[in-house]
């Protein structure tokens, strides 16, 4: 049995039959697309995604300052810029 990320699941004739109710229903809230019972999709709504990307963004900046937290580092003087 597949797990399902979401709290809301709808099946992919009932996505084609009532699309606007779908996205209604939604509100802000990631929804489970079924195909035979088993997860084919999500439909995220724009904000939601967008904090996602946001997030997602953070998490690899955070990476990137551990990473390079030891150096090597460069001296310069302002004058050298």
């Amino acid at each position: 049995m597949d797990t399902i990320y979401s709290n809301v699941t709808v099946s992919v004739t009932e996505l084609k039959r009532n699309f606007a109710g779908v996205i209604k229903q939604a509100d802000d809230c990631p929804i489970a697309i079924l195909n035979h019972n088993r997860p084919e999709a999500y439909l995220l709504p724009a904000a939601h995604y967008e904090r996602l990307i946001a997030r997602l963004e953070d998490l690899e900046d955070t990476k990137m300052i551990h990473e390079r937290a030891n150096g090597p580092f460069i001296e310069v003087t302002i004058d050298d810029l």
